[in-house]
């Protein structure tokens, strides 16, 4: 298993998660990048992700301007 670490309070709005990946990550009311099903862990957000998803969860890391979103094993 791998996880999905996103800094959410620092999300710039720009969509490219979203884009990538709209199965996993979507844009909230205020236009803030969620990562779907996530578990708020002191000042970010954490998912569990199988490993067959990480390079899916890859591909909105790398297009993160800001790089807030990290995929670890």
């Amino acid at each position: 298993m791998a996880k999905v670490v996103h800094y959410k309070q620092d999300c710039i709005r720009c969509g490219g998660c979203a884009a990538v990946d709209p199965d996993k990550w979507y844009m909230d009311d205020e236009g803030i990048a969620q990562l779907k099903d996530a578990t708020e862990v002191d000042d970010h957000f954490e998912k569990e992700i199988a490993d067959e998803d990480k390079a899916q969860h890859q591909e909105a890391a790398d297009v993160c301007p800001v790089n807030i979103i990290h995929v670890e094993d």
